[in-house]
């Protein structure tokens, strides 16, 4: 789809939700100072100064400015972080912090979720939120079929002594639904919330120029005291992983997330280099519903053909966590360690399994990889290589971001694509639910009614030793069938240009700018 150049707000029907890469997330002490001030002290003693600008390179467009749109991109959802604020929003430690709420109680073991709202919180535009915005933005979702939000039954709201309460009630116990409420919250009035973005975050939206660029300018009316610093974010949209070191190096760019051999083209005194996992899951997914990948045979040994250590030596410099899950590492309290190597190489049982299928002499493979993402690319190259030793004639084909959501997510017009799923919430949910048979997020086609049942069990059930029981065991079936082969967990660096810092770090995907100051 050719998008219009545009200066402002224009609706852009985009395209689908799906958790992928390039994550802008960095660690460093976060500072706070009194908002207002035109200087302050850094918790090193260096001066941070606002007024100034932080120019951020990503290689992916949001899909739309509206929370309650269809869904967004990676990219998107990182973006918006810093725009929109819901009930509660992630913390740095993994768990959750109040926002829009100042105060919670679940009640009823999980049954009922009971919101004190913050008061003088205020939009974009200087509108007082209340509760009956929180109630049409969780209405919204419901009617969306939002993944979570078909388990409420009703939202209601109460006046409590002059506080404001929202009252969500579930169909059953839900111990983990309060992820979904970082949904953002919006004004109930706003009938164009794509033309007119209006959020209650630190930062909001000033300008966007498709295939070009997205500022972000500073709240006035934000609620917390202290940030954010800077006065202007612009988002620069790159063409691909390359692309962005050439706009770093030419100091088009002061910060962007660099991977592999990108790394060591930077000048240290130049940058400052932080690592973090992407919190991604880099995998090459398999089409399930096509021949010969719809016999589990044949993705068995395409697993057993594929050496990820010897991938990530190639493709990464040695830099990156394997991981042969659909979910990451990092969520360590749910990850099957069992998994991190379920199919050691070996090609003789390899072999043996397409010989077993009726493929003897292997059979032409296609990997689709979007081409912005350097990383894919060089990626399906050592698998070409490493499927050739079983007689599997492996090519790709390389397609722009839009082409790779229209034919292979969207359509499933596909053999295999080499690719990193994140989740847009900070539970095991976010991960597994996508291969639901009846997941619309299922691009894979993967159709297991033990899998169904397992995970369905695992949603609903309340003791939490249980509840992690089942969740890994639906890592296992998911192993068991091959759906995929899951590669790693990928290695970031964020190079952002020395003269800036208060970087945090989130075990999500987003990227919180509101406590990035200039030291200089």
């Amino acid at each position: 789809m050719e998008k219009k150049k545009q200066t402002g707000f224009d609706a852009h029907a985009m395209y689908v939700r799906i958790g992928l890469i390039l994550m802008l997330l960095v660690s460093c002490a976060m500072v706070s100072y009194a908002r207002g001030s035109q200087s302050g002290r850094g918790a090193s003693g260096a001066v941070s100064t606002t007024g100034s600008e932080l120019r951020i390179g990503v290689t992916s467009e949001p899909a739309t400015l509206d929370p309650l749109s269809s869904a967004n991109t990676a990219d998107g959802r990182s973006i918006l972080f810093n725009v929109y604020e819901g009930l509660v929003k992630p913390s740095t430690d993994g768990g959750f912090q109040l926002a829009v709420a100042e105060s919670y109680a679940v009640e009823q073991a999980g049954l009922v979720y009971n919101f004190t709202l913050r008061a003088g919180v205020k939009f974009h535009d200087g509108t007082t939120l209340t509760a009956e915005d929180v109630v049409f933005t969780l209405n919204k979702a419901v009617e969306a079929r939002f993944n979570g939000f078909t388990q409420i039954v009703k939202v209601e709201t109460f006046s409590d002594g002059g506080a404001e309460r929202v009252i969500v009630t579930l169909n059953e116990p839900n111990v983990e639904f309060l992820p979904y409420l970082t949904l953002g919250i919006v004004p109930r009035n706003n009938p164009d919330r794509e033309a007119k973005p209006l959020g209650t975050g630190p930062y909001s939206i000033a300008s966007y120029t498709t295939q070009q660029s997205l500022i972000l300018e500073k709240n006035p009316y934000y609620w917390q005291a202290g940030v954010p610093h800077l006065d202007k974010i612009t988002y620069i949209f790159a063409a691909d992983s390359d692309a962005l070191l050439t706009a770093l190096q030419g100091g088009n760019i002061d910060g962007a997330v660099v991977t592999g051999a990108l790394i060591d083209q930077l000048n240290p005194s130049q940058f400052d280099l932080v690592q973090s996992p992407s919190n991604a899951v880099q995998m090459l997914a398999l089409n399930n519903a096509l021949e010969p990948l719809n016999d589990v045979r044949v993705r068995k040994a395409l697993n057993y053909a594929v050496d990820v250590q010897e991938i990530i030596d190639i493709a990464f410099y040695g830099r990156g966590t394997p991981s042969g899950s659909p979910i990451i590492p990092g969520l360590s309290r749910y990850y099957e360690t069992s998994l991190i190597n379920p199919y050691p190489v070996n090609i003789d049982t390899a072999k043996s399994l397409l010989a077993e299928a009726g493929y003897p002499d292997g059979f032409p493979l296609e990997i689709t990889v979007p081409s912005n993402y350097t990383m894919h690319v060089d990626t399906a190259q050592v698998l070409i290589n490493q499927f050739a030793k079983i007689g599997v004639k492996a090519t790709i084909r390389q397609v722009d971001w839009a082409t790779w959501l229209t034919d292979v997510y969207r359509g499933r017009q596909y053999q295999a694509t080499v690719i990193s799923l994140d989740a847009s919430v900070m539970s095991p949910r976010g991960f597994l639910d996508r291969y639901r048979s009846s997941a619309s997020s299922n691009f894979v086609s993967f159709q297991d009614v033990m899998f169904d049942q397992i995970y369905g069990e695992a949603i609903n059930e309340v003791d939490e030793a249980k509840r992690i029981a089942l969740y890994k065991e639906s890592q296992r079936i998911i192993s068991d069938n091959a759906v995929s082969v899951y590669i790693q967990d990928i290695v970031e660096f964020k190079a952002f240009r020395k003269g800036f810092a208060g970087f945090v770090s989130y075990p999500l995907y987003v990227f919180d700018v509101s406590t990035i100051y200039r030291t200089r």
